[in-house]
């Protein structure tokens, strides 16, 4: 079973690659799977292992490569490696420069550039450097959740790490994004939105403010929006009426009115120790008119 999910996923790479027709087309038709590549860079931007650890597959067989010539052979060897940068880095910042990802069915594979900033810290001085990096990877849904099955990165430049100009560590960290990108990662998310659960098939509406704050229809819920960026909305609810609450995580369209992702509980009731993330289920959000503020 395993070789024919392997054998699957390398002909529709070389499907790909010639330039032949797939019927599924792009992530456009299912976020899910960008989502999840998502989650997986910022887990890693954030030291979350626990995250990177429901969101890669587990498979003791499952073989990987990433720079420098390494080789992955299962998760044990993942997450020493892992262990190891997170303790050894002051800090990690990786903005994704370009991501394209494709499904079909069960399976989903993506192509993927993106800028590795390390921040190593020895006694008072700060090294920032810089790993400009490609990626390729493949992805499996299992009982619903899309996890990394196999990826290989390498360098896209010929000199591999560049180094960066050092600050001290009490002055923050020089961003590679132009104010003009920051600013568009930051639109506009007022107005009225239809919250469809797909799993339950149950809807209702959201009044939002511009940073995505504001009531909603069901059990005198409420959202609070705590990160925005890339298109991916990161937040919280709280539903007062049966004393529920959780967090979610949708990725915004790129014409701003269109959102898919899921959610979860962190609590109900008094049961509080709900594991992190754990799954609730699945959100489609679509925006009834344009913004507030330019009504």
């Amino acid at each position: 079973m395993r070789m024919l999910v392997w054998l699957t996923a390398l002909c529709l790479i070389v499907v790909n690659l010639l330039g032949l027709p797939a019927s599924d087309g792009r992530a456009a038709e299912d976020s899910g799977a960008e989502a999840a590549v998502r989650a997986m860079v910022r887990a890693n931007a954030e030291k979350d292992m626990a995250s990177l650890s429901r969101l890669m597959a587990h498979d003791t067989d499952i073989t990987s490569y990433t720079i420098g010539g390494r080789k992955y052979v299962g998760w044990p060897d993942i997450e020493r490696d892992m262990q190891e940068e997170f303790s050894s880095a002051a800090k990690l910042e990786l903005p994704i420069r370009e991501l394209k990802v494709w499904t079909k069915g069960d399976l989903a594979w993506y192509t993927m550039e993106l800028d590795y900033i390390r921040t190593v810290i020895q006694g008072h001085e700060q090294h920032r450097a810089l790993l400009p990096l490609r990626e390729t990877g493949v992805l499996e849904r299992r009982d619903g959740q899309w996890v990394l099955l196999s990826w290989h990165e390498s360098f896209r430049n010929s000199g591999g790490a560049i180094q960066l100009s050092d600050k001290p560590p009490d002055q923050p960290a020089v961003t590679l994004a132009s104010p003009a990108k920051n600013q568009a990662a930051q639109p506009d998310l007022s107005g009225e939105w239809d919250i469809l659960e797909v799993e339950d098939n149950k809807t209702y509406k959201a009044m939002l403010d511009k940073t995505g704050n504001g009531p909603y229809t069901q059990q005198g819920g409420r959202f609070v929006t705590t990160k925005f960026e890339d298109r991916a909305w990161h937040g919280t609810w709280h539903q007062s009426g049966n004393d529920r609450e959780g967090g979610f995580e949708v990725l915004l369209s790129e014409d701003g009115n269109q959102a898919k992702g899921v959610w979860w509980y962190t609590r109900v009731g008094e049961k509080k120790n709900i594991p992190p993330r754990q799954w609730g289920g699945t959100y489609v959000w679509k925006r009834l008119g344009p913004p507030s503020s330019a009504q």
